[in-house]
Parts: C-alpha cells; structure tokens; sequence
C-alpha cells in the first residue's frame, strides 16, 4: 500500500509539475526580465520528487494533502520567481489559507495549530528583520512566502521549523557559489530566493 500510495502521488505530481509552467508564465507574462522558464520537463520530474518525497515521508498522515497543496502551489511560486523575479501576492496566499485550511482540517489540536501559527510568526520576524538589514537582497515577497510555508513546518514541529530556516541560506549560498563559478552570473546578478525557501522548507518537511 505504501509504494502505491507513493507512485500514485509522485504521479500526481507529475502533473502538477506539468502545469506549473504555463501558471507560472501566465502570472508573470507582463515582465519576464529577459529569463526563460524552467522547461516542462524539468518541472515534471521535480514535482514527481516532491510529490513523491511527501509521500514516502508522510504515508498516510492526514496532513499530507495540506502540504501537498503547498508543494503544488510552490511549484508555480518556483516558476515565476526563476522567469520573472516575481512572488504574486496570489500564490503565496494559496500557500497560506490553503495549507492552514488543510491543517485546520487534519487535526482539532489547538496546541499544533497554535505552534503552527507561531511558526509562520516567528518566520515573518526573522526573514522581515534579515530583509531590513543594509544590502540585503530578500524582498517581501520573500518575506510573505516564510511566513506563509513557516505554518506547516510550524506544525510539523520545532526541529522542521529550524530546519526550513537554515537550509534555504545554504542551498541560496550553494546556488550562488556554483553560479558565480560557471560564470553565470556576477556578484550584483539578482538571484530569485523563492526556489531555495521553497526546497528547504520541502527538505525539512522530510526530514524533520
């Protein structure tokens, strides 16, 4: 049942991998800024592993379709930010109220729900704080998108909640690293920070 249930989803998020193309460029067509989006193939096979990686992770937890509804609205978010520098206000509300809603739904604890709130509470400060500082690259979409994926890994608990703060600085810091080597960009090249919030809060949710 578990194998199916993991083919079945990562499946699923083939699909959503599939469409997040076209959402994404549909939600940023008036200002590409000279990117490309990432192809539709690229996008199936990461929504596959994410879909996928929830699954194995989760099984049958009641929160699952919660986070897959965030995993699938990241994917978009993923898709406007590499084509557009862009995190609509639409999107990172989908991620909010939808992933609250599926957690209101997966549990009547009070307590998880509380925590779940302190932690897209305790995301908006910090990311609010680090975009506020002189020089600082993040922009408040940035900010909104913390707070917004700091609920579910709220309610996952505090080591998932660590752990979807630290890791999109090192994959951000990696990616850059690596960028700044091949030559494909330079130290002032904006780089989006969406796609690195989004793969750490993800690799948190599996491994916290």
């Amino acid at each position: 049942m578990s194998a199916l249930l993991v083919t079945g989803v990562a499946l699923l998020g083939a699909a959503a991998g599939w469409a997040a193309v076209p959402a994404g460029r549909s939600f940023c067509a008036d200002r590409i800024a000279g990117r490309h989006a990432p192809s539709r193939g690229v996008l199936t096979l990461v929504g596959a592993v994410v879909f996928g990686g929830l699954a194995a992770a989760r099984g049958v937890d009641p929160v699952l379709p919660a986070l897959l509804l965030v995993a699938a609205a990241g994917l978009v978010l993923a898709v406007t930010d590499l084509t557009a520098l862009r995190l609509p206000d639409p999107l990172v509300g989908l991620v909010a109220v939808g992933g609250g809603l599926g957690l209101t739904a997966a549990t009547g604890d009070p307590r998880r729900l509380a925590v779940a709130v302190a932690g897209a509470t305790l995301s908006f400060i910090g990311y609010a704080l680090l975009a506020l500082l002189p020089r600082a690259r993040l922009g408040f979409g940035d900010v909104k998108l913390a707070a917004a994926l700091g609920l579910p890994l709220g309610w996952l608990g505090w080591p998932a909640l660590r752990l979807g703060l630290l890791l999109p600085h090192v994959l951000a810091g990696v990616t850059v690293l690596v960028l700044l080597a091949a030559g494909r960009v330079r130290r002032d090249t904006p780089v989006p920070f969406g796609p690195a919030l989004l793969g750490g809060a993800w690799l948190a949710a599996v491994l916290g």
